[in-house]
């Protein structure tokens, strides 16, 4: 029996019933009260779409919004540090607005960035369970941000606090250190207002879905509000046999000094996680002994949709996030205004996953065995082949303290008036993650009709402790110039001290004796960033853009290093987009096009003189082109839509011979990817109906190849379509009934890739929500 640290807070395995129960009650609260005269005048005015005729509105959430449900078009980025409207900000900037999330009845934080063009999503390892994916060509499982601090925790995250998801394209260490190689997403929460609301959602699904939400806003002052969302979810995964996921999530946040000089603001998030994870199928390496280099892909779905490959009673994966954090401002004058963030971030793992992999007889069964690839020979029966079940289990521990200081200000210089964003950032990072290994004999089972109900019964031992620290000081400023009402330049720095403390200890296997050893490093890196751009307005509705850009990935910025890597400067990379963005349809409609290009320099390759050690000797490239309209086309029509062209590739790489990667594609980076979601409010019974789909082309699982028996292989998933629909129903003023239906065509296809493993994406699903508004 091992024995893993509790999780502290909550446990949500033994209380999950109890919680729910609690929940519901939760639910059922309806808060009354009106707005007194002096609270008037902070509530939301209705405001036209734009210049000419304005559309009817109507108050959701202590919002305004046009008839028939929020908004999908977003007009101000999130984040402070970008002081001008998206229409005027020299950067892609897609926005999942709460309502697009509303109507597509979305319950996780990877089915939100489905709308966003230019982002693939990437299956969870063992080090880095949770959420994955790339953007524009690069990995962004460490740029995931809320409320614009990092938010680096390894689990799956739910959107049931969020305002809004925010993703900004291209390199941008100027705003956020380290990392931001293809981008960054801004996760922004639901805030307290001044207008009492409590709005409720249960919800029941076809895949054994049980949810319930709610939000619930009450002022507690004429300048201060508190609002609490709550969520539980239990549900499955259709056709895939064993998948299981509970949360349960509680995020409240209070404000004081609402539409005053000085505002404090509190925000709290806590989830809960216990799932049986998913990990999916194992690649299929298919080929003749003798044969150079091949393709590698998943083994078909026709015949392992539905298998589980682990263990129904023995994996699991829970994690428990707890993230405070304190914000103040003050408004010296209409001009100047000053703000602290301060925020304190936890982050708990357990994990006991199978994944499941093709490997040698003797690899498979013999204690000590490498885990080589098997090679199969065209025409062999999949029904004759065994899964290794790999075991991958252990626990850590993250954590990360950061305090942001910055000032904003307008002032004039002569002719130019100026707009200057400027602070100072302090953050400590840690993680201590404690990992154990599987010696053998593996357990086996059929790739065909594998049995989940086995146990197990493989030998492990502990494999390896690390300790890592990481300390960030930075500086920076950032100016936009207005010449005029047609012309603005944009100019910033920011200096960065990057320290990271690792130290390492693995422990020899049982068996083979071999393994031991101690790894410390301590590198430090000092970076400038710089980032510039010009905007012409040919008219007040559009904008035509130039930007560029730098970023730095140090070797620890995952705080992970090994012997290959500890040595490492950071990589660096340049972005250069030509853009422009357009409102349309008397600015209910915004349309964005852009050309883009990433240059990654100084990738880290092994060295071919010794594959011990890593080198920066590569290059990548990422470049193409975007397309995205969000708003409305007519008061009840509503879209979102987009279209990313990305080519990436190796183009330089000391690596020869069948093993190079010179000139392949990047990993998980699909050339095409498309996105559409529309609604329409028929006149009939305040119906309204949507629809939409997901495009996702082909991609590789990996850059470099792996070898199978002699062969080297690279990995592709093919691509695919999903679609989707949906209709919404007002059974009562303030109570409706929506039903969202998924994969309406039950196409069988791979969804998230990873190097050892894929998952297949879920089956024809139906979610039924009803929603209370009081």
């Amino acid at each position: 029996m091992r024995t893993l640290p509790t999780f502290g807070f909550f446990d949500i395995a033994p209380t999950f019933s109890r919680r729910r129960a609690w929940l519901n009650s939760v639910a059922g609260i309806a808060l009354s009260g009106g707005i007194s005269p002096a609270m008037a005048q902070y509530a939301s005015p209705s405001v036209s779409a734009g210049e000419g005729t304005a559309l009817p509105m109507i108050s959701v959430q202590g919002n305004t919004a046009p008839t028939g449900g929020g908004d999908y078009k977003a007009d101000q980025p999130s984040l402070p540090k970008l002081t001008e409207p998206l229409l005027n900000t020299p950067q892609s900037i897609d926005v999942v607005t709460r309502q697009v999330m509303d109507d597509q009845g979305v319950t996780t934080f990877r089915d939100a960035l489905r709308n966003v063009p230019g982002i693939s999503l990437a299956a969870g390892e063992n080090s880095s369970q949770g959420d994955n994916l790339t953007i524009r060509g690069f990995t962004a499982r460490n740029d995931i941000y809320l409320d614009g601090m990092r938010d680096f925790g390894s689990y799956y995250r739910d959107p049931f606090y969020l305002e809004d998801i925010q993703v900004l394209k291209g390199p941008s260490s100027i705003l956020f250190g380290k990392g931001s190689t293809g981008g960054v997403v801004e996760q922004d929460s639901k805030l307290p207002s001044l207008t009492p609301f409590n709005n409720e959602t249960v919800s029941l699904g076809s895949d054994l879905t049980r949810r319930l939400t709610a939000d619930v806003n009450q002022p507690l002052s004429d300048t201060s509000a508190l609002r609490l969302n709550v969520m539980g979810n239990d549900s499955q995964v259709a056709d895939r046999d064993d998948a299981h996921n509970r949360r349960f999530g509680l995020a409240p946040s209070l404000e004081f000094g609402i539409g005053l000089p000085t505002r404090l603001t509190f925000t709290y998030l806590h989830q809960t996680e216990y799932d049986n994870p998913d990990y999916g199928v194992p690649w299929l390496y298919q080929g003749t002994p003798g044969t150079v280099t091949a393709i590698a892909r998943p083994v078909p779905l026709a015949q392992t949709q539905s298998n589980y490959y682990g263990f129904e009673h023995g994996n699991y994966l829970r994690t428990n996030v707890d993230v405070p954090t304190v914000k103040i401002e003050h408004d010296f004058d209409k001009d100047w205004t000053v703000s602290d963030q301060a925020r304190y971030a936890h982050y708990v793992r357990q994990w006991d996953i199978t994944e499941p992999q093709l490997y040698t007889t003797a690899s498979a069964t013999t204690p000590g065995g490498t885990g080589s690839p098997l090679l199969v020979a065209p025409g062999t029966p999949l029904s004759s082949l065994l899964v290794s079940r790999n075991q991958l289990y252990g626990h850590s521990l993250e954590t990360y303290l950061v305090n942001d200081l910055d000032t904003t200000g307008h002032f004039t210089t002569g002719f130019l008036d100026h707009t200057l964003r400027a602070g100072i950032e302090f953050g400590r990072e840690t993680s201590d993650p404690v990992r154990y290994s599987t010696i053998g004999p593996y357990s086996l089972t059929p790739l065909i009709g594998p049995n989940p109900s086995n146990i197990d019964n493989a030998s492990t031992y502990l494999s390896s402790r690390t300790n890592t620290s990481a300390l960030t000081q930075a500086i920076y400023a950032l100016d936009t110039m207005k010449f005029d009402e047609q012309w603005q330049l944009m100019g910033g720095l920011r200096y960065d001290r990057f320290s990271a403390a690792f130290d390492q200890t693995s422990y020899a296997n049982p068996v083979t004796k071999a393994g031991a050893a101690t790894l410390v490093f301590s590198p430090t890196n000092y970076m400038l960033s710089w980032r510039g751009a010009i905007v012409y307005k040919p008219l007040p509705q559009g904008s035509v853009y130039f930007d560029a850009g730098t970023s730095f990935d140090p070797s620890a910025e995952a705080l992970s290093l090994s012997s290959s890597t500890g040595a490492l400067p950071p990589v660096k990379n340049e972005s250069y987009e030509v853009g422009t963005k357009w409102e349309f349809f008397e600015s209910r409609m915004t349309t964005t096009g852009a050309l883009f290009r990433t240059n990654q320099t100084n990738v880290s390759e092994p060295d071919p003189n010794n594959p011990n050690f890593n080198i920066l000797a590569g290059d990548a490239i990422a470049e193409g082109y975007e397309l995205q309209a969000a708003g409305h086309i007519t008061a009840p029509w509503q879209i979102i839509a987009g279209y990313a062209y990305t080519y990436s590739v190796i183009d330089k790489s000391p690596r020869v011979g069948p093993t190079s990667d010179l000139g392949h594609r990047l990993g998980n980076v699909p050339e095409h990817t498309a996105n559409l979601w529309t609604t329409y409010d028929l006149p009939w019974w305040g119906m309204q109906v949507g629809g939409g789909l997901n495009v996702v082309s082909s991609r590789f699982a990996a850059t470099t190849p792996t070898t199978a028996g002699g062969v080297n292989f690279f990995k592709e998933a093919p691509g695919y379509y999903t679609l989707n629909a949906m209709a919404k129903y007002p059974i009562a003023e303030k109570v409706s009934l929506q039903l969202n239906v998924y994969n309406l065509t039950d196409n069988k296809y791979y969804d998230q890739l990873h190097p050892s493993h894929v998952v297949p994406g879920a089956g024809t699903t139906a979610l039924f929500t009803l929603t209370f508004k009081i």
